[in-house]
């Protein structure tokens, strides 16, 4: 368990403030504070953390293609 600083204390107490954010000196890392219910709430939900599956990258690649005006790949592989 850590201690909080009294700075980060006032921060928690705020409740207007976002949680507060706290740096690791030596990595520059940031962290978020959170409540240990909010923090539960969150892992109950359905987040996926896993690696990208193949299908998903080339999802994400089409959707970039259209956003930047791409219609087709001229250069598409042919099929075999």
């Amino acid at each position: 368990m850590v201690e909080l600083t009294e700075q980060q204390l006032q921060a928690l107490e705020d409740p207007q403030a976002t949680p507060p954010r706290v740096v690791n000196p030596r990595t520059k890392e940031t962290f978020v504070l959170l409540r240990l219910g909010e923090y539960e709430r969150l892992k109950e939900q359905q987040y996926d953390d896993s690696p990208w599956t193949r299908d998903e990258l080339q999802a994400l690649a089409w959707e970039a293609g259209q956003r930047a005006g791409w219609e087709e790949y001229d250069d598409a592989p042919e099929k075999s």
